[in-house]
């Protein structure tokens, strides 16, 4: 039996609603922003809950234009945390500033404990990760921003669908990016972004900024950039922003069977999940001893396990000019050495889910 972690065949193998809506937008030649892009824009502020949504090309972008709209500048320090994905600190460096890593918790979230500790006059933002889709006690790091006046911005690019005590990841810090990447709850065909705001002044920023710096087509305000998102894929994410909550249901059933069995395994760690919290299990991730066996043993039984990431942030090659060194966070590599992801989505059947836990007690009890 095969178990997959690939999940996009299944998902556009019916391609008729895109189709039909490309269809229409090809007829309306409405190519650069226009009706579409702002209909999704509108349609996931409303979702979350707040009152602008600037779409970007990709998460990526969504984080670069967050820290610039929050005037995240050269020379400016941002903490941050040592095991997200490299877009987190690479859009930091982008900016001209310096990031400021911090361990994370057992729950592979940013270390709170941890980031009064590196606060300096040169901090300016604090860049907390809503890792694996998963989240952070945001209240606590709102109470660090508020003591210290620095700013949060969110990179919440795995979170779209989760919530924190009701409240959705994006909507504590002062401008928050989200990725619409393939392995994110709210996927496009390829890439696409956002940034999220209730600050009127920072979203009249952005709507030019994502735009050239254009206020109409013969003039512009500012010197910007192109990072629109394009209309075909606000199409992609119309339709699959409607199918959003069913698909972290989904996975959260999945992710309760799998915590539930493997749990019963003294070489599985897995992470806790708070109360009122609920993750959108963008990556279903524990800590497994002899991992790399594991994960040979899977791979051999086509079970299609993943590892998020072998090597943290902090030991990849352009962080050793941060000053950056072996055992500074043993928290991160410690998990960079245990971690394996395995297949969640919600595309999964029971008997799938089944064949790997069997799999995963047969490794450990032979």
């Amino acid at each position: 039996m095969k178990v997959p972690f690939n999940y996009l065949p299944f998902q556009f193998s019916n391609t008729s609603p895109y189709f039909k809506e490309w269809k229409n937008l090809i007829k309306s030649s409405d190519f650069t922003l226009g009706k579409y892009v702002k209909n999704f824009e509108n349609k996931f502020a409303n979702y979350i809950g707040v009152k602008h949504c600037v779409s970007t090309n990709n998460g990526t972008d969504a984080l670069i234009l967050s820290l610039k709209a929050a005037g995240i500048k050269k020379g400016d320090e941002v903490i941050t945390v040592c095991n997200s994905f490299y877009a987190t600190t690479g859009a930091i460096v982008d900016c001209g500033a310096k990031p400021i890593f911090v361990d994370c918790d057992e729950r592979y979230q940013i270390d709170i404990n941890q980031i009064e500790k590196v606060i300096t006059r040169k901090t300016k933002a604090i860049l907390p990760v809503h890792w694996g889709g998963a989240s952070p006690d945001m209240n606590k790091i709102l109470k660090i921003s508020k003591k210290h006046n620095i700013k949060i911005i969110e990179d919440a690019c795995m979170g779209i669908g989760a919530k924190i005590n009701n409240k959705s990841p994006g909507t504590f810090g002062e401008v928050n990016a989200f990725s619409m990447h393939p392995l994110k709850s709210l996927n496009v065909m390829g890439d696409g972004g956002m940034i999220v705001t209730n600050n009127d002044k920072i979203a009249k920023w952005l709507y030019k900024y994502r735009n050239h710096g254009m206020v109409d087509r013969d003039n512009i305000d500012i010197w910007g950039v192109n990072t629109r998102l394009q209309p075909f894929q606000a199409i992609v994410a119309m339709i699959e922003l409607k199918k959003v909550d069913k698909i972290i249901k989904k996975r959260s059933e999945n992710a309760k069977v799998l915590d539930r069995e493997l749990s019963k395994l003294n070489e599985v760690e897995i992470p806790k999940r708070p109360k009122n919290y609920k993750e959108t299990f963008a990556l279903y991730m524990a800590k497994f001893k002899k991992r790399e066996k594991l994960k040979k043993f899977l791979l051999k039984n086509k079970i299609e396990v993943k590892i998020h990431y072998p090597k943290p942030l902090h030991l990849q090659k352009p962080s050793m000019t941060l000053g950056y060194k072996k055992y500074d966070f043993p928290c991160a590599e410690n998990q960079a050495k245990e971690l394996l992801t395995l297949p969640v989505h919600q595309y999964l059947s029971r008997d799938q889910l089944n064949f790997m836990i069997k799999k995963i007690k047969d490794f450990y009890v032979r």
